[in-house]
């Protein structure tokens, strides 16, 4: 099963941007699907963008506009730039990839602070 690694979070200050990487253990050709889910203390997990192996992405409202999704298919990487970040993004946003045969992974997770 492919393996996910997060990297990219961190504290950021209201209106700064940061931007999370998801590499897969193997080839992102085998993955028809990857995106970003994240969750708040004491909320459930949301929806913040994902990308097909096709290269058609789908945002979540509340983010369209400040994040883009977008994958380096040589690196086997997804990438999530946030800008314009405010306190209520603050969340682990989590990394997953569909794949046909083995179904969904998720990635360990990595802390997005956004406070002043």
């Amino acid at each position: 099963q492919v393996q996910l690694v997060e990297s990219g979070g961190g504290l950021v200050q209201p209106g700064g941007s940061l931007r999370l990487s998801c590499a897969a253990s193997e080839s992102i050709f085998t993955i028809y699907r990857m995106g970003w889910y994240r969750q708040a203390p004491e909320k459930e997990r949301e929806l913040v963008a994902e990308i097909s192996s096709g290269g058609t992405s789908k945002y979540a409202d509340s983010m369209k506009g400040r994040f883009t999704i977008s994958r380096d298919n040589a690196k086997n990487t997804v990438f999530l730039q946030m800008n314009s970040l405010k306190p209520e993004d603050t969340a682990v946003y989590y990394c997953y990839a569909d794949q046909v045969v083995t179904g969904r992974k998720w990635g360990q997770g990595t802390q997005v602070t956004v406070s002043s």
